[in-house]
């Protein structure tokens, strides 16, 4: 494996700074033929000319204008590293890589990432979507900082990770109004036969809810299904059928959507999980996203009607 020799790389960085080896020499504080050694053993690992000479000056080759910006953002992050450990304000936005599962809801996982973007210090939120096992070998590489899920981790993966429980919501039932109106009669078991629009049966939810319906003898009729929830409630916003959305969101939904609540299912509850490789959560981003969690979980709106049996 090819290791690079940061000296020389500081040196030819100072040198590019600088405008000139004798500048960078009292900078750093080093005999110009030290320098000059230096930067001459970096261009022989690296293979090509950094720097050429223009008159009684040296100007970057297009290799070394390369090198200056890879160079550049190493040692700035460097500084920004050594100001983050004595708390000094860096000047840049905390980077923040967020992975959320498909089965999150896109309403729910924005509740709880939008806090942290309203903090004093600036942050800089990167968000990947995709299925958790993927997340979680992203977030073994230190590729994300945090894991939003569903389920927690199971101990089967072997990943040196951690499940946060932020809490949990039941669910709701959902409809455009007329649907509503004429299914929140006698609901539940109101849902026998009735259009339902379904998460694919690799989801959580999927299960969680069919094994409701099986312990209260319900048949929906199954209209759709669907991998993206954003999707499903598109359809559902249509008249396709009815489906189901936690609780802690049902009057956002509903706005959004221009849809009307059935009712609620008590026995059916959705978990959501912070997953981290650390055992104690400490990045303040992170902070803020799990105490905005509990607190829109902690307060479920008021039930708007029946409830599951």
């Amino acid at each position: 494996m090819d290791w690079l020799n940061y000296h020389h790389l500081l040196y030819f960085w100072m040198v590019a700074r600088e405008g000139s080896i004798a500048r960078a020499g009292e900078q750093l504080r080093l005999a110009q033929p030290t320098i000059s050694g230096q930067i001459r053993m970096l261009e022989e690992q690296l293979g090509e000319k950094l720097f050429q000479k223009s008159g009684r000056n040296l100007v970057l080759t297009d290799v070394g204008r390369t090198v200056f910006e890879y160079a550049d953002q190493i040692f700035g992050l460097g500084r920004e590293m050594l100001d983050t450990l004595k708390d000094r304000p860096t000047g840049r936005p905390m980077r923040l890589h967020v992975g959320v599962t498909d089965e999150v809801s896109k309403i729910i996982a924005y509740r709880f990432l939008q806090p942290a973007l309203s903090l004093p210090s600036p942050v800089s939120m990167v968000c990947r979507e995709g299925p958790l096992d993927r997340l979680l070998g992203d977030l073994a590489i230190h590729a994300l900082d945090l894991v939003l899920a569903d389920t927690p981790m199971a101990s089967t993966i072997k990943v040196k990770a951690y499940s946060h429980l932020l809490g949990g919501s039941t669910m709701s039932i959902c409809g455009i109004p007329a649907m509503a109106a004429h299914y929140r009669k006698g609901f539940p078991q109101s849902l026998n036969g009735a259009p339902f629009l379904l998460p694919t049966e690799s989801k959580t939810l999927r299960r969680v809810l069919e094994q409701w319906f099986d312990k209260v003898g319900i048949r929906p009729r199954v209209a759709g299904e669907f991998d993206d929830s954003a999707l499903l409630k598109t359809f559902g916003q249509g008249g396709a059928g009815l489906f189901a959305v936690p609780t802690a969101i049902q009057d956002e939904v509903a706005r959004q959507y221009g849809v009307a609540v059935v009712g609620q299912l008590d026995e059916v509850r959705e978990r959501y999980f912070a997953i981290s490789v650390e055992r104690r959560l400490k990045h303040p981003a992170v902070l803020a996203i799990s105490e905005a969690a509990h607190e829109l979980l902690a307060s479920p709106p008021p039930k708007k009607s029946g409830r599951g049996t």
